[in-house]
């Protein structure tokens, strides 16, 4: 089975999709151009959506592989004290470190998820901002 890139644009898989279907007395071009504005809204969207995902997940991975080496060091250095307040004291620094680490993890990886939902919005507001205007000009021209 051949591989189709992964950069397809919406306006290439709609005209694909509509040639596809073989309708009589539709152009699938003429309806594309009309929608061509939103189609590559949608598209440059969406890419910024799988933009943003890639980063989170690639923070994600950074932060885990950080977490997995502070616990390795943390294992290699260990060793049983004779005292009991000094293990005790060992193991709550780690635990404070550890729930510390992970807020602020979880906070930089919401703030992440945030921004790219940000942009992937703004991107399609901007487009209905323009596709009003598009409609008002239209009606003050009749």
């Amino acid at each position: 089975m051949a591989k189709r890139p992964d950069s397809d644009s919406f306006m290439d898989m709609f005209g694909r999709f509509g040639r596809d279907l073989k309708l009589p007395n539709v152009d699938v071009e003429a309806i594309l151009n009309h929608h061509r504005k939103n189609l590559e809204a949608l598209e440059k969207s969406a890419r910024a959506s799988a933009a943003g995902a890639s980063s989170l997940l690639s923070r994600q991975r950074e932060m885990l592989q950080d977490t997995l080496h502070e616990i390795a060091d943390m294992a290699q250095s260990y060793r049983a004290p004779g005292d009991p307040r000094e293990l005790m004291a060992k193991q709550t620094a780690f635990a404070r470190k550890s729930f510390e680490t992970a807020l602020k993890n979880a906070g930089e990886v919401a703030e992440l998820a945030r921004k790219s939902g940000a942009e992937s919005v703004e991107i399609l507001r901007e487009r209905i901002k323009e596709a009003m205007e598009e409609i008002r000009s239209g009606y003050d021209k009749k």
